[in-house]
């Protein structure tokens, strides 16, 4: 039976994928010409197209351990061999052993030395990418296991940015435990930019943001969940809290409190500013706390963004007020963001999506104006 090396097609008799294409070309001499092995009575074998690198998967499948998958996915993180051996409570020796292991069985490089510092090559990159997936899941499935030993259906883990978390999460969560109260959910905050490649590899199952340009992610299904303006806000005692009528241009040398730069957040009120025919304040406090901010609003003369609902809730305890600004829509849109494989396989994640769309008919009952 022969089968195109490269080309990633089987035969119709090898549908059961016995062979794992790689398609980086790679300059050196071809280090194999032809593999070939047996399985239940049936040889496999090909003849690769110059200049590409294939490996049979089942030779891979058994060749490559666990350790490997830790080492190359701490590699990628910490760049030394020593902090790869602290981590991972090895001897330096034993981490060097398992890189040139990891090259036998790829058969080419996947880290290139400069001076003290290893960097993972293209193949090597990759790797290490699938290695951080695959310990995912066997993390995952560890979790998963014991819980449902014990009764536990499963869990699932939620990014979410700042500006929505108080408003939507309370009330999903409420529901998802209430209905699956020994299911486990863990929260972690962020940026979207920071939360996205998390979601990717595996180490989120959902992702919850305010999204400023909409744009189609591949692999990844989403969800438009709720609109709600975003408003500008000051401390009770600012200057500018009894004005009834005000202008971009009033407020902009003031103090502002804003997210990261270079997030998509920060980049969106940058563009705001521009519209206005202005330059975006140059005197700023990067946070994402709430609490830190509202102690700012009260401490200092700055101004903030902060979503209605919250503003006004704050508001009526009489810590800030919003200010008579119209922010054009600014990061109205909610959306979450989920592996598009993940609902035919996660069935906890299908029970908390479901929960998240009852929560926000829900707050779409509760009027923003």
């Amino acid at each position: 039976m022969k089968i195109l090396c490269g080309s990633g097609v089987l035969s119709k008799a090898c549908s059961s994928a016995h062979w794992f294409p790689f398609s980086p070309v790679i300059p050196a001499e071809p280090l194999l010409d032809q593999y070939s092995f047996k399985q239940d009575m049936m040889v496999v074998s090909t003849q690769r197209a110059p200049g590409v690198l294939t490996i049979p998967s089942l030779a891979f499948q058994k060749a490559i351990t666990i350790r490997h998958l830790r080492v190359i996915a701490a590699l990628s993180e910490l760049k030394l061999v020593a902090r790869v051996s602290e981590a991972l409570n090895v001897s330096q020796p034993a981490v060097s052993k398992q890189i040139a292991e990891l090259e036998r069985i790829v058969g080419a490089p996947i880290v290139k030395r400069e001076r003290n510092r290893l960097f993972l090559t293209p193949i090597g990159q990759r790797l290490a990418e699938y290695a951080r997936q695959a310990l995912n899941q066997l993390d995952r499935a560890a979790f998963d296991i014991e819980a449902m030993a014990s009764g536990v259906s499963g869990s699932v883990s939620v990014g979410v940015v700042s500006s929505v978390a108080p408003t939507l999460l309370p009330g999903a969560i409420a529901l998802f435990k209430g209905s699956t109260p020994q299911a486990s959910i863990s929260v972690k905050e962020g940026h979207f930019v920071e939360l996205l490649p998390e979601l990717e590899t595996g180490e989120l199952d959902v992702l919850i943001a305010r999204i400023w340009q909409p744009q189609e992610l591949p692999g990844i299904a989403q969800l438009g969940l709720f609109a709600e303006p975003v408003v500008v806000v000051a401390g009770r005692n600012h200057k500018l809290a009894k004005l009834a009528e005000l202008d971009w241009g009033d407020v902009v040398d003031f103090p502002w409190i804003l997210p990261q730069a270079n997030s998509v957040a920060r980049r969106a009120i940058d563009a705001l500013f521009a519209g206005y025919g202005l330059t975006p304040p140059a005197n700023t406090i990067a946070s994402l706390s709430l609490t830190l901010n509202l102690a700012l609003l009260e401490a200092i003369p700055a101004l903030g963004l902060m979503p209605q609902r919250l503003a006004q809730a704050h508001a009526a305890r009489g810590d800030i007020v919003s200010l008579p600004l119209d922010t054009r829509g600014l990061l109205s849109e909610a959306r979450c963001f989920w592996r598009s494989e993940q609902v035919d396989t996660n069935p906890t994640l299908t029970f908390f999506l479901k929960c998240l769309e009852k929560a926000t008919e829900d707050l779409k009952t509760i009027p923003f104006g």
